[in-house]
This record gives structure tokens, sequence and C-alpha cells, in this order.
């Protein structure tokens, strides 16, 4: 007897191929196995998504001249039916072929081993079970809410959103929760998420401290394939009982998951903006109603979905789905910080740094205190320019400035990576007397340092500037060790972007500023306010953390904000460290425009030579979809060009849909796959490079 296997995988981008691919095998396997089949000219990883046997009557010729399957990875115990049907939901909800999820799912060595490599490994693997030998450590007795929201998370199912202010200590309460979990069944599993890769060795120390190396692994794209691999089989067999990791982590195979935690679900970086663009946040709250397993996310600044999610019944309304725990006291004695406003208006013409910043700076450094200046602008500039002729830098490939880089006098764009030397003299007119305009993370340095150049620190010594960014951590461990250096003592002021801003525990910061907020508060992108206000509430949080530091030190908190607009209503909530007050005149907002989390959105993006193609590709489509399943409650607004409409060459081009359905939503948009195929071999699609569907998009 044939068997026919249909197989997921990674098929070519608009390809049009299906889903999966029938191949023949005299042998059956499960549903779930990974196997080797011919795809072209190559031999690919799949997974096996169903498995049929021939029968009496069917066509035998037809099944025979299937291709044969090479070869199954038997080994390695099938893919769980659980984790066959999270990959299903993703690819069918975010518009992606099922292959294109599972296959990027799995560890990119996985690919490459054979049946034989394979079992190899796994004999080196670790034996399954030594994690749950090992008893987890004793914490610190629970604070009195840290104690009421584990209460409530131990008695009812969920999902649950702690809300709990910075230093409140929801870390501790995730600790405790896979403690109890682990006691209660030694066998469980538990997956610990955060928003980006240098928040994870923190991370990682706290838990491995807690319950051991063996229990607990990471699964990032900063690990080295071998790594990745080890840990991805760690937990799908079942040794691993705690998996730390990234936005990819969501689909890690764990066959006795029972909880999944997502910190700073807020995050942006929790929505994948390349390829499959998936919300990491939303499918682990999908996959824990599917699996059983409990969901518990937390933040100080809750995303408006989420919180909108868990808002208690009130009167007619019956409230979110999710539960809110909330704890808005920090830990111990300390305080939130102090925010103060200043009015930039007020100050003199080209002011950096107000003069009542500098001394505030200066008195903590005096007092061997740290400071942290946010500016989420990297590089020298943002633009250099000449004076006579108003040539700027802009890139020529990317309808965008290259951004001035001193460190190693270079011009770089951000978008496209293009770099190069910076010239002598204005290529334009020849005058050599161009300059930077702007300021990024590495003028401000550079100020800093003329600046505090007479300050010394209580035992005499200069003061010392660093700055953390992308491009001061590029080397491999410069992250880690300048953050070593900060925690340390070593550093006086810190100059960073973003990447300071969130998650990172400095017990001797005492004073945090942001430089330049205001870009932001007038954006064309309804999401820019609350990402802003939630990257400053993160900032202030870095202040102050140690109470007992605090009180040796005979000082205080403080949040200092430069801003042109300091009546402004995100800063008044800001003051008063009152989320829900921003969020309450937030949505009420949104409700008002009909925006999410009151309606549902999808882009359909373009990519062609010309913005023109771009641009009638996606207005053929948008016509095409006229009379398709769900197009009568969706709104399709006409096609425009990106804000920065040119990358690499490349124009680029949008349409937004919404819909107050998101049901209405999704059946338009799986009636328009196969148009859009369709429309990319008529004359639209001339020019037109590639297309994709974004679901949920964070930026417009």
């Amino acid at each position: 007897m044939n068997w026919r296997f249909d197989v997921a995988v990674q098929t070519p981008a608009h390809s049009a191929l299906g889903d999966v691919l029938s191949y023949a095998s005299p042998q059956p396997v499960a549903p779930g196995t990974l196997v080797r089949v011919p795809l072209g000219r190559r031999e690919v990883l799949g997974v096996v998504w169903s498995v049929q046997p021939s029968s009496p009557d069917e066509d035998v010729a037809g099944l025979t001249a299937l291709k044969p399957v090479a070869g199954a990875l038997d080994a390695l115990a099938p893919l769980s039916e659980s984790w066959r049907d999270l990959v299903a939901f993703a690819a069918r909800y975010y518009q992606r072929s099922l292959g294109e999820i599972a296959l990027a799912a799995l560890p990119p060595q996985l690919r490459e081993l054979s049946a034989v490599q394979l079992a190899r490994r796994l004999k080196r693997q670790a034996a399954p079970g030594t994690a749950a030998t090992e008893a987890p450590r004793g914490g610190p007795p629970p604070s009195a809410e840290q104690a009421q929201a584990l209460a409530r998370f131990e008695a009812e199912a969920g999902p649950f959103l702690l809300f709990g202010s910075t230093g409140s200590g929801k870390t501790e309460v995730y600790l405790q929760a896979v403690a109890a979990l682990l006691e209660r069944e030694p066998g469980a599993q538990a997956l610990v998420m955060v928003p980006e890769i240098n928040l994870t060795p923190q991370l990682e120390a706290r838990f491995k401290d807690r319950f051991g190396t063996a229990a607990v692994v990471s699964l990032h794209s900063g690990m080295t394939n071998p790594q990745r691999l080890a840990s991805w089989l760690a937990a799908h067999g079942g040794a691993a009982r705690i998996v730390l990791g990234t936005r990819m982590a969501v689909f890690a195979s764990l066959p006795s998951l029972r909880l999944i935690v997502v910190d700073e679900e807020h995050d942006p970086s929790y929505k994948q903006q390349e390829g499959a663009r998936y919300s990491a946040r939303d499918l682990a709250v999908w996959r824990g109603r599917r699996e059983g397993a409990k969901v518990l996310l937390g933040s100080a600044t809750p995303s408006l979905e989420s919180w909108h999610q868990s808002r208690p019944a009130e009167g007619k309304d019956a409230g979110g789905r999710y539960l809110r725990l909330e704890m808005p006291t920090r830990i111990g004695t300390a305080a939130l910080p102090a925010v103060r406003l200043v009015d930039m208006g007020r100050q003199p013409p080209r002011t950096v740094l107000s003069a009542a910043l500098l001394e505030a700076i200066g008195q903590r450094v005096a007092r061997g205190e740290q400071s942290m200046i946010f500016l989420n602008r990297r590089g020298y500039a943002p633009v250099l320019a000449c004076g006579d002729c108003d040539w700027k830098s802009e890139c020529p490939h990317c309808s965008a400035y290259r951004v001035f880089h001193k460190i190693d006098r270079t011009l770089r764009c951000h978008h496209c990576g293009f770099t190069e030397r910076v010239p002598r003299a204005c290529p334009a007119c020849g005058n050599p007397d161009i300059a930077p305009v702007g300021r990024g993370t590495e003028r401000l340095e550079e100020h800093l340092g003329e600046l505090f150049a007479d300050v010394q620190r209580p035992d005499g010594s200069p003061v010392r500037i660093a700055r953390i960014d992308a491009d001061s951590t590029r080397r491999q461990g410069a992250l880690e060790s300048q953050l070593a250096a900060v925690h340390a003592g070593e550093v006086d002021v810190l100059v960073g972007t973003q990447m300071i801003a969130k998650g990172h525990d400095f017990r001797r910061i005492t004073l945090v500023a942001a430089a330049n907020p205001d870009g932001a508060l007038f954006s064309s992108d309804f999401r820019a306010p609350e990402r802003l206000f939630s990257l400053l509430m993160q900032s202030a949080g870095r202040a102050g953390r140690d109470a007992a530091y605090l009180s040796a030190q005979g000082s205080t908190a403080e949040m200092w904000i430069q801003t042109h607009h300091p009546q402004h209503a995100l800063f008044e909530a800001l003051r008063r460290h009152d989320y829900p007050a921003f969020a309450r005149r937030e949505l009420q907002e949104r409700a008002a425009a009909g925006m999410p989390p009151f309606a549902f959105q999808a882009l359909l993006r373009a990519d062609a030579r010309t913005q023109e193609a771009a641009q009638a590709f996606l207005n053929a489509a948008s016509a095409a979809a006229q009379g398709l399943e769900g197009a009568d409650l969706v709104t399709r607004y006409p096609a425009v060009p990106h804000a920065i409409q040119r990358v690499a060459n490349v124009e680029r081009a949008q349409l937004l849909l919404e819909s107050a359905s998101r049901a209405a939503l999704q059946r338009l948009l799986a009636a328009w796959q196969p148009v859009l195929h369709g429309l990319r071999r008529e004359p639209e699609g001339k020019g037109v490079i590639r297309w994709l569907v974004d679901v949920d998009p964070h930026s417009i």
C-alpha cells in the first residue's frame, strides 16, 4: 500500500503553490513528523500535515506519479497537534503560507540535518527529565500587592493583564507563578517572553538562580544556530521546563505548556516587521486558550488594546476578556520619580540641555550618583548640510537623509545601509564649510563631555560619560560589558536610545532626562502618542529603583522632560504617573475616530520600480475586491506612498483597509489572496517586485 503525505514546506514567496504539497511514501508516519522531500532541484525539510492511505478505487498511477519522500527524521517526536493548530491559525490570520510559518518556527540548523545526523545530535542532548529533579530555590516573601495578584492568578482562569508600576516587582510575580506551577505539576513547562534580546541575559540569570541551569533555556535570534537547536530540542523533548525568549519563542515546541508570560506586553517589538508579520503577544493569548495554558501579560504601560480588553464590566458593557491585576506601588519604600517639565520655549535659542537640568546632573555627579539621558536618535547628527547651496546628505537610494557618524567620519543610511566617507567639501558647490544639523546620541555624548570637563566625582576623578545605542553595541559582547560598567558604578552619565529606556534594573540612577521627545506628539501615526507615553514612563522607571540607596544618599529620584509643549495632556498625565488617565483620553479619541481597538485594520503593501506602478497595483487590487465576501463591511482607502517611500531604490506604497468587524475583514482578506496572485500576471502587476498583507499593523 502507498501513502500520500501532505507536507508543509517553505515554498517561494508569492508562488501560489498552496499550503501543502503532496508526496508518496510506502510507509506511513504520524502527522507532525519532520521529513526531507524534493522541491525543484533541492531537497528541503517539511512537516507532515496529514497522511492518507491509497484505496482500491484511487488512481494509483496518479499517486505513484508523486515524488517520493526522501526520508523521515523519525528519531524526533512528531510536532503536536496543538503546535500545528497554532501554525495554521497564524498562517490563516496573517495571510501567509502554512509552510512559511511552520519552517520559520523551526531552528535553522534542523533544516540541514539528515536523519542520521539528528539521531547523533539527540544522543548528545541531556537526558529528558533531569531538570525536574532540581527543586526551585526560595525567593523573597511577596509584598501584599504581589500576594494578592498571585492569589487571583491561581484562583481564576484569565487571561490576565498584570498592570504594575515600574519597580513594583512584576518579575518576582512571574518567578513565583512559575515556581507554583512546577511544584504543583513537576513535568509542566512555562514560556516567558521579553520584547528584546538585550533584556534576555538578566532575566535568564534570575530564572537560573531560582530554578537551576538545567531547567532554563533561551530562544532568540542572537544565539548561534547550534545554541538555538540545542534549546529547541530541550524544549521539544521536555528537558527544559522554562523557555525564555523573544517573539520567535511563541512558536517553540512545548508539549507540556501550562503557563505563558509576556513581559512588557505593550512593546512594539512583539510585532514582526519582516516576512510573516505576526504579533507574538496576540498569538500567545490564542495559544494559551488552545492549549489550556494560563496567560499573564505584564506592563507598567499596557497597550491600549490590552487595557481595553481588561476593562471591568460597567452598566451594559460586559467588560473585556482579560482580568486586570494591579500593583501600583513600588517594592519597599521607593517612590516613583518626580517628573519635572522644562519649557524649551523659554530657553535661549539652540539650547540643547537647559541650565537647570545640567545643574541637577552636576549635583548627582558630585554625590556619586548616576544620571541617564534618553535621546531616540543615534549617530552624531541626523543631517549634514551646506549653508551656501542648501545641499543635504540625502541617500541616493532612499527618500531619507544619511546620518552623520563622527566617530568613523561616515554618512550612513539607517534604512538601506549605504555608507560613504564624509566629503571634504560640499559635493554640489564645493563649499568646505559643511556642518551637522540636529543632534544624535553621539553628538550629545560629546557635548556632555565638553560641559562637564571641569566637574569632578567625589574621589576627584573626571566625570565618566558612556553611550549605549545600536552603534556602540555592534561588537559581540559590547552591550553586556557596557551594562556591567553601569551596574558597577563606573559610569556617571549614560546617554542612549530606547535600548536603555526599558527593562534594565539600574540601582544607582537617580535622574533620568528626555532631551527631545516632542516629535511624536503630532505624528501622522495615531499610535505615536501611545508609544511616546510608554517610552517616557519606562524611562522614568529606571530612576530611584533602590530606596535604600536613595535614603543613604539623601537624594530623590527625578525625571526631567525638555519640551516645547509642557501643557500637553500627555505630559500632564505623565507628571502624575497616571496611565489610566492617559489611556482613558486616548481611547475616547480612538472611539470617536473609529480606530483600533474599536476597529480592525490591515495594510496591503506593494514594492515596485516606480511609485506609479506600486500605486496602480494597489488601486487595481482595491477595485478587484469589490463584490468579494466581506467587502461591503470593509472600507478601502486610496493607495498612498509610505512615509519613507523609497528604500534601496525600491518605491513603496500602501493601501489601508478598515472594518468594525474583524470577521468581515478576515473574510475579505482570504477571498482577496487569489485575486492578488492573479493581478501579478496582469498589466497592473507589471513592475511590482513584491506585495504583502500586514494584518493589525503597528505603524501606518
